[in-house]
Protein backbone atom coordinates (compact mmCIF):
# COMPACT_ATOMS: atom_id res chain seq x y z
CA UNK A 1 0.00 0.00 0.00
CA UNK A 2 1.78 3.47 -0.81
CA UNK A 3 2.20 6.15 1.86
CA UNK A 4 0.86 9.46 1.54
CA UNK A 5 3.59 11.48 -0.92
CA UNK A 6 5.67 14.31 0.81
CA UNK A 7 5.45 18.16 -0.29
CA UNK A 8 7.64 17.84 -2.74
CA UNK A 9 7.02 14.17 -3.94
CA UNK A 10 3.70 15.37 -4.37
CA UNK A 11 4.72 18.54 -6.42
CA UNK A 12 6.94 16.80 -8.82
CA UNK A 13 4.53 13.77 -8.95
CA UNK A 14 1.79 16.41 -10.21
CA UNK A 15 3.76 17.56 -13.12
CA UNK A 16 4.32 14.41 -14.59
CA UNK A 17 0.86 13.38 -14.16
CA UNK A 18 0.10 16.26 -15.75
CA UNK A 19 2.09 16.52 -18.70
CA UNK A 20 1.51 12.93 -19.01
CA UNK A 21 4.72 11.91 -20.58
CA UNK A 22 8.07 10.75 -19.88
CA UNK A 23 9.95 14.06 -18.38
CA UNK A 24 13.27 14.86 -17.14
CA UNK A 25 14.68 16.17 -14.55
CA UNK A 26 15.42 19.72 -15.78
CA UNK A 27 11.94 19.89 -17.31
CA UNK A 28 10.68 19.32 -14.04
CA UNK A 29 13.12 21.74 -12.32
CA UNK A 30 12.36 24.77 -14.25
CA UNK A 31 8.38 24.20 -14.25
CA UNK A 32 8.82 23.97 -10.32
CA UNK A 33 11.11 27.05 -10.08
CA UNK A 34 7.96 29.32 -11.40
CA UNK A 35 6.74 28.74 -8.09
CA UNK A 36 9.97 28.59 -5.39
CA UNK A 37 13.78 28.89 -5.48
CA UNK A 38 15.11 24.81 -5.53
CA UNK A 39 18.02 23.44 -6.66
CA UNK A 40 18.69 20.82 -9.77
CA UNK A 41 20.27 18.16 -7.31
CA UNK A 42 17.40 18.55 -4.97
CA UNK A 43 14.91 17.69 -7.77
CA UNK A 44 17.06 15.03 -8.94
CA UNK A 45 17.19 13.59 -5.36
CA UNK A 46 13.19 13.96 -5.34
CA UNK A 47 12.85 12.26 -8.67
CA UNK A 48 15.45 9.36 -7.84
CA UNK A 49 13.71 8.67 -4.78
CA UNK A 50 10.13 8.39 -6.56
CA UNK A 51 12.02 5.57 -8.85
CA UNK A 52 13.02 3.89 -6.05
CA UNK A 53 10.04 3.68 -4.00
CA UNK A 54 8.44 2.51 -7.65
CA UNK A 55 6.22 5.63 -8.66
CA UNK A 56 8.37 5.95 -11.96
CA UNK A 57 10.01 4.40 -13.63
CA UNK A 58 13.14 5.78 -16.06
CA UNK A 59 14.61 5.23 -19.27
CA UNK A 60 18.35 6.29 -19.87
CA UNK A 61 17.86 9.19 -22.84
CA UNK A 62 21.78 10.67 -23.78
CA UNK A 63 23.03 11.70 -20.63
CA UNK A 64 20.04 12.20 -18.72
CA UNK A 65 16.99 10.11 -17.35
CA UNK A 66 13.25 10.36 -18.52
CA UNK A 67 10.55 9.44 -15.90
CA UNK A 68 7.06 8.29 -16.45
CA UNK A 69 4.99 7.15 -13.87
CA UNK A 70 3.71 3.71 -13.16
CA UNK A 71 0.14 4.41 -12.05
CA UNK A 72 -1.72 7.45 -12.16
CA UNK A 73 -2.98 10.21 -9.59
CA UNK A 74 -6.71 8.48 -9.76
CA UNK A 75 -4.91 5.18 -8.48
CA UNK A 76 -3.09 7.15 -5.94
CA UNK A 77 -5.73 8.83 -4.36
CA UNK A 78 -7.99 5.43 -4.05
CA UNK A 79 -5.54 3.50 -2.66
CA UNK A 80 -4.96 6.47 0.40
CA UNK A 81 -9.04 6.81 0.27
CA UNK A 82 -9.01 2.77 0.26
CA UNK A 83 -6.16 2.77 3.27
CA UNK A 84 -7.89 5.05 4.90
CA UNK A 85 -11.22 3.36 4.82
CA UNK A 86 -9.91 -0.28 5.73
CA UNK A 87 -8.34 0.87 9.15
CA UNK A 88 -11.54 2.78 10.53
CA UNK A 89 -12.71 0.46 13.48
CA UNK A 90 -16.49 1.54 11.47
CA UNK A 91 -16.07 1.26 8.21
CA UNK A 92 -19.96 2.29 7.63
CA UNK A 93 -19.70 5.51 9.66
CA UNK A 94 -16.62 6.66 8.39
CA UNK A 95 -18.06 6.34 4.92
CA UNK A 96 -21.04 8.29 5.89
CA UNK A 97 -19.11 10.94 7.35
CA UNK A 98 -16.82 11.08 3.93
CA UNK A 99 -20.00 11.47 2.24
CA UNK A 100 -21.07 14.22 4.80
CA UNK A 101 -17.90 16.10 3.70
CA UNK A 102 -18.46 15.97 0.13
CA UNK A 103 -19.76 18.72 -2.26
CA UNK A 104 -22.73 18.19 -4.20
CA UNK A 105 -20.51 18.00 -7.16
CA UNK A 106 -18.50 15.20 -5.54
CA UNK A 107 -21.71 13.15 -4.88
CA UNK A 108 -23.19 13.13 -8.01
CA UNK A 109 -19.48 11.88 -9.30
CA UNK A 110 -19.70 9.11 -7.00
CA UNK A 111 -23.14 8.23 -8.00
CA UNK A 112 -21.72 8.33 -11.24
CA UNK A 113 -18.86 5.74 -10.18
CA UNK A 114 -21.26 3.56 -8.78
CA UNK A 115 -23.39 3.38 -12.16
CA UNK A 116 -19.73 2.42 -13.87
CA UNK A 117 -19.11 -0.35 -11.35
CA UNK A 118 -22.80 -1.73 -10.96
CA UNK A 119 -24.01 -2.48 -14.21
CA UNK A 120 -27.50 -3.32 -14.09
CA UNK A 121 -27.80 -6.19 -15.56
CA UNK A 122 -30.78 -5.41 -17.18
CA UNK A 123 -29.28 -2.64 -19.02
CA UNK A 124 -27.27 -5.15 -20.96
CA UNK A 125 -28.93 -6.71 -23.64
CA UNK A 126 -28.88 -10.71 -23.41
CA UNK A 127 -29.43 -13.03 -25.90
CA UNK A 128 -32.53 -13.93 -26.92
CA UNK A 129 -33.51 -16.85 -25.64
CA UNK A 130 -36.40 -18.87 -27.35
CA UNK A 131 -38.85 -20.29 -24.54
CA UNK A 132 -41.35 -23.47 -24.96
CA UNK A 133 -44.97 -21.71 -25.60
CA UNK A 134 -46.58 -21.73 -22.51
CA UNK A 135 -50.14 -23.55 -21.59
CA UNK A 136 -52.54 -21.35 -21.93
CA UNK A 137 -53.90 -19.46 -18.64
CA UNK A 138 -50.69 -20.68 -16.57
CA UNK A 139 -48.82 -17.93 -17.86
CA UNK A 140 -49.21 -14.55 -15.78
CA UNK A 141 -49.50 -16.55 -12.41
CA UNK A 142 -46.62 -18.04 -13.38
CA UNK A 143 -44.89 -14.88 -14.44
CA UNK A 144 -45.84 -13.27 -11.17
CA UNK A 145 -44.14 -16.14 -9.06
CA UNK A 146 -41.04 -15.77 -11.16
CA UNK A 147 -40.92 -12.14 -10.31
CA UNK A 148 -40.88 -11.66 -13.52
CA UNK A 149 -40.58 -7.60 -15.08
CA UNK A 150 -44.65 -8.18 -16.17
CA UNK A 151 -45.13 -7.15 -12.70
CA UNK A 152 -44.13 -3.50 -12.08
CA UNK A 153 -40.81 -2.48 -10.57
CA UNK A 154 -40.55 -3.36 -6.98
CA UNK A 155 -37.31 -2.55 -4.82
CA UNK A 156 -36.28 -1.67 -7.99
CA UNK A 157 -34.18 1.59 -6.73
CA UNK A 158 -34.37 4.81 -7.04
CA UNK A 159 -34.49 7.21 -10.26
CA UNK A 160 -30.71 7.13 -10.34
CA UNK A 161 -30.32 3.39 -10.03
CA UNK A 162 -28.30 3.65 -7.00
CA UNK A 163 -30.84 2.05 -3.97
CA UNK A 164 -30.32 -1.62 -5.62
Amino acid sequence: MPRQLGELEDAVMTRIWQWNRPVTVREVLEDLQQERSIAYTTVMTVMDNLHQKGWVRREVEGRAYRYTAVSTRAAYSAALMNEGWSKSDNPAAALVAFFGMMSPEQRQALRDAIRVVQRDPAEQAPEPVEEAPEPEGEGSSRRAAEGSPERGTEGGGGADGVGR
